[in-house]
C-alpha cells in the first residue's frame, strides 16, 4: 500500500512539474511575441532613429533601382515622407512579393510599403493602414496573340508572381489556366518575353507601365476579379506604428502628397488610358 500511494504521489507530481512548465512557456512566448512588437513602435522607432522599410527593388514605377543606383518609385517616395514625418533616417529593405510577410514576422521591417494588395487571408497575418491606392488584376498578352477573355486561358500557361492576387484569383476563382510561378517580377516578364505562357496576370497599374516600354504586348483584360487596395502593412498588434501611419495616410491625402506623387512617379510611365483617379484614393 506504501509503495502504491508513493507512485501516485511521485505521478501526481511529474504532471504538475509538466503543467506548470507547459504554462510558463505559454506566458514566455506571449511576452516574447509583446516584447518583438513592442521593438516596432513608434517610440522605439523614433529611439532607434531608423525606419526600416520593405519595397521592391524591380517593380517600375513602383520602387526599383534606377541606372545611377538610386531607390525610386511611387512606394519609395512615400517610404521617405513617412519616415521625415516621423523624424527619423530610412533604411531601405529589398523583398519580393513572396517575403513581405516573412519580413515582418521576422522583425526585419517596421512596415512594408512595396505595392501591398490588402486580401482577407493576408488580414489573417498582418495589419493593414488606410488605402492609398486602388488596383484590380490585369492580364497582359502579346499584341499577335491577345487575350482578351478569360476562356482563352482555359489549358493554356499562365505566368504569375507567387504570393501575389493575381496567383490568389487564378488559383481559386479562376482555375482553369495552367499557373507558372516566379518568385519575381524580373522573372516573370522574362517568362513572357521567351513565351513560356500566352499571358501573364498581375496588378493592372504596372502592366499599364510595363506595356509602354514593351509595345508589342497589350493589357487585353484590363480587370478582373473586384476592386482592390494597395495599404502599408505593419506587423499585427503594432496598434502604434498602425494608428501613427493611419494619421499619416489621412494627413498626406489631404495635403495632396499622392496627387503630386502620382504626377511625379507614375504618370510618365502609363498610357493615356490611365488617369489619376484610376489609382488615387480620396479619404
Amino acid at each position: 500500500m506504501r509503495k502504491l500511494g508513493l507512485k501516485r504521489l511521485l505521478t501526481t507530481v511529474g504532471v504538475l512539474a509538466i503543467l506548470i512548465g507547459a504554462l510558463a512557456g505559454c506566458g514566455s512566448s506571449k511576452a516574447s511575441s509583446s516584447h518583438t512588437t513592442n521593438q516596432n513602435s513608434v517610440a522605439k522607432i523614433k529611439k532607434r532613429g531608423t525606419l526600416r522599410v520593405a519595397v521592391f527593388g524591380d517593380l517600375p514605377p513602383y520602387g526599383w533601382v534606377n541606372k545611377s543606383g538610386q531607390r525610386v518609385g511611387y512606394d519609395v517616395t512615400l517610404a521617405r515622407r513617412v519616415a521625415k514625418d516621423l523624424g527619423v533616417k530610412i533604411k531601405f529593405v529589398q523583398v519580393n512579393a513572396n517575403n513581405r510577410v516573412d519580413a515582418l514576422n521576422a522583425n526585419k521591417v517596421d512596415i512594408v510599403l512595396a505595392n501591398f494588395t490588402v486580401t482577407s487571408e493576408r488580414k489573417q497575418v498582418v495589419a493593414f493602414a488606410k488605402a492609398y491606392m486602388k488596383v484590380s488584376v490585369g492580364v497582359v498578352s502579346p499584341k499577335d496573340a491577345k487575350i482578351t477573355k478569360v476562356s482563352q486561358l482555359k489549358g493554356q500557361n499562365l505566368i504569375v508572381t507567387k504570393g501575389t492576387t493575381a496567383e490568389n484569383y487564378f488559383t481559386s476563382q479562376q482555375t482553369s489556366a495552367n499557373l507558372l510561378k516566379f518568385d519575381s517580377k524580373t522573372q516573370q516578364f522574362n517568362a513572357l518575353k521567351n513565351k513560356r505562357g500566352v499571358a501573364l496576370a498581375d496588378d493592372n497599374s504596372y502592366l499599364y507601365a510595363w506595356v509602354k516600354n514593351n509595345p508589342k504586348y497589350t493589357v487585353g483584360i484590363k480587370g478582373i476579379g473586384p476592386k482592390q487596395y494597395i495599404s502599408p502593412a505593419v506587423k499585427k498588434g503594432n496598434t502604434s506604428l498602425l494608428n501613427w501611419t493611419n494619421q499619416e495616410i489621412t494627413k498626406l491625402t489631404k495635403a495632396g502628397f499622392f496627387k503630386t506623387d502620382y504626377q511625379q512617379q507614375l504618370a510618365p510611365y502609363f498610357g493615356k488610358e490611365v488617369k489619376a483617379s484610376d489609382i488615387i484614393i480620396n479619404h
